[in-house]
């Protein structure tokens, strides 16, 4: 009995250590992980946790590193995790002042991950992260083993996205003041720009992921799901754009499920008619 008792003792200190050591690490600002690369014309900083396949997280628009936490703690345990800061947010340092890109920002990734001596790896991105992984996907397909996207729109306005958020949009863009805010609202007003004929280049598996309460509309997001020859798609139900942080254990489930196990597209038409 003694012997059970000190085990349970050790074993609750074991995973007492382990979880204020996972609370310490400060994602986003952790000198031990992160680094600078000089990418076209900026100082990219990233994170790297873990071993094994490479996983590009990808954040949204006006995030970071930071906001990747949950995904971090739960992907770094069988990916090599690449957490990147896109140019003009987090820690990366942007100097310039012209207009911001998405492709701009894709070709970062690219040169990064070239930097980095990564030739294929799995991508995982947020609404605007999901964006770049796409132009990823269109424009460097070798880079690409897989592409997970959440919350994602093609082209910018309301037939991307609800009236409201556009407004939103459109107002804030009207009243800053600050050059990088105003270039990161500039961005979500007048862009992206990929088209159906664009998707439809993409060669790799694609799981497209949306909530069903998100800011894209579900329309938009079948849309670009009907156009991606090999794409799966999950809308996460009683979820906002932020459903990965909402329902996070479902979240990891399902893209986990993408990441593992052979790719599938095969309809219920062809498994009735016995088509291959």
């Amino acid at each position: 009995m003694k012997k059970l008792l000190l085990n349970i003792a050790l074993t609750c200190l074991a995973l007492c250590s382990y979880a204020q050591q996972q609370a310490l690490i400060n994602y986003g600002n952790n000198k031990e992980a992160g680094g600078y690369k000089t990418i076209n014309g900026i100082r990219m900083y990233y994170e790297i946790y873990g071993s094994g396949k490479p996983l590009v997280l990808l954040h949204g628009s006006g995030g970071s590193i930071k906001n990747g936490r949950p995904k971090i703690d739960y992907f770094k345990q069988y990916y090599k995790v690449i957490a990147i800061d896109s140019r003009a947010h987090g820690k990366s340092v942007d100097s310039t002042t012209e207009n911001l890109t998405y492709e701009q920002m894709a070709s970062d990734i690219k040169v990064l991950l070239d930097s980095l001596h990564i030739d294929s790896a799995y991508v995982l991105g947020q609404s605007d992260g999901g964006i770049l992984g796409l132009l990823l996907a269109i424009h460097y397909p070798g880079k690409l083993a897989r592409l997970a996207c959440y919350g994602a729109n093609i082209f910018p306005g309301r037939e991307a996205i609800f009236d409201e958020i556009d407004q939103l949009i459109t107002d804030s863009l009207k009243v800053t003041q600050q050059l990088n805010t105003k270039r990161l609202y500039s961005l979500l007003a007048y862009q992206p720009h990929i088209s159906e004929a664009d998707l439809n280049k993409i060669k790799c598996p694609v799981l497209l992921m949306s909530g069903d309460r998100d800011i894209i509309r579900l329309e938009h997001t079948l849309k670009i799901f009907y156009a991606i020859p090999n794409s799966n798609l999950f809308i996460m139900p009683g979820a906002t754009h932020y459903g990965s942080v909402e329902k996070r254990e479902l979240f990891n489930q399902v893209v986990s499920d993408f990441l593992n196990r052979p790719f599938s597209k095969r309809s219920t038409v062809e498994l009735l008619t016995q088509k291959h």
